[in-house]
């Protein structure tokens, strides 16, 4: 159980570092009230989780085998990651984005269209993971799900009133997540015994 709460968290940190910037372009946008940037922000998250659980399903006629060679993603968006700041190309998402995305629509469709489309990679993380997982595995990764994003919310609202705070996440968190992807997809690879079907 320790494992499936380590997984869950590195996981959601991982894949969600940059969405601390866009959340943060939301509260500090007084058009924006936190009640409605905190719906937005659950309706987003759920959204990603449920597609990943539905696409993971894909294993009751799929080898689980088959479904580790996703892990393959995360450690191509690591090494994509990485290649991006050894070239000194910006992959950080501009917060101010969400301005054209807001306009004629509410406020938290606007956050859940957001944070969906800033999160689109998490499905390729999210569906291999689930694939090898048990049912109550999902569920319990599903609720440390739930508290990371009031985690998330809290540290985005924290560094709009301290802005200074948020020069060292801007400036390291790029460079540690590439990583932490690559890892990941290495973890799917093991979990799903994909090595064993690349190898021969």
């Amino acid at each position: 159980m320790l494992g499936v709460f380590g997984v869950a968290i590195v996981m959601f940190a991982s894949t969600n570092i940059d969405d601390i910037f866009v959340l943060l372009g939301f509260f500090a946008d007084p058009k924006f009230r936190a009640r409605q940037i905190v719906i937005g922000q659950y309706l987003g998250i759920g959204l990603l989780y449920g597609i990943s659980v539905v696409a993971s399903l894909l294993v009751l006629v799929i080898p689980a085998t088959y479904i580790g060679l996703l892990g393959f993603a995360p450690i191509y968006f690591g090494i994509r990651r990485l290649w991006e700041l050894w070239n000194g190309i910006d992959t950080g998402d501009n917060p101010e984005d969400h301005a054209t995305a807001s306009a004629g629509h509410g406020n938290i469709v606007a956050v859940t269209l957001v944070t969906i489309a800033n999160g689109g990679d998490n499905i390729s993380v999210y569906t291999p993971i689930f694939a090898t997982r048990s049912a109550y595995e999902i569920l319990t990764i599903g609720c440390i799900f739930a508290v990371m994003t009031v985690i998330w919310l809290g540290a985005a609202h924290s560094l709009v009133n301290h802005p200074t705070l948020g020069a060292p996440i801007r400036r390291y968190g790029n460079r540690i997540v590439p990583f932490v992807l690559i890892v990941l997809g290495v973890l799917i690879l093991h979990e799903a015994e994909t090595a064993k079907l690349v190898l021969g």
